[in-house]
């Protein structure tokens, strides 16, 4: 891999907003939920959380302006889905970190070993 990453790694500035959202339990349960259950309401989402709707729905809001979950109306309800998409880049991004870390990592070994 290149240094810049590829084409679909995300730069720091873009990698701020995604990771403060996956800085929350609530969003990271979120995530899981959709990742297992598929789209689903925020009625159902909020199902045995012990968080109102109104609070999930701003969780949900805060995902999908990091690009992470959408949504579309099914008549009165708006259906939540995970975008998958989103997070193979921010996995394509932590993947360029390790590697960095552990380029770094071998050079010490390197330089110790000497």
């Amino acid at each position: 891999m290149s240094r810049s990453g590829g084409v679909a790694a995300l730069k720091v500035a873009e990698a701020v907003p995604l990771f403060t959202a996956l800085a929350d339990a609530t969003r990271l349960g979120l995530l899981g939920r959709l990742s297992v259950d598929g789209p689903l309401s925020i009625a159902r989402l909020s199902e045995g959380t012990g968080v109102t709707r109104q609070a999930i729905t701003r969780h949900l809001d805060a995902l999908g302006r990091a690009g992470l979950v959408r949504d579309t109306r099914r008549g009165r309800e708006r259906v939540f889905s995970l975008d998958a998409k989103r997070l193979a880049i921010a996995r394509q991004y932590l993947d360029r970190v390790a590697a960095q870390w552990d380029a770094a990592a071998a050079r010490l070994k390197a330089f110790v070993e000497i």
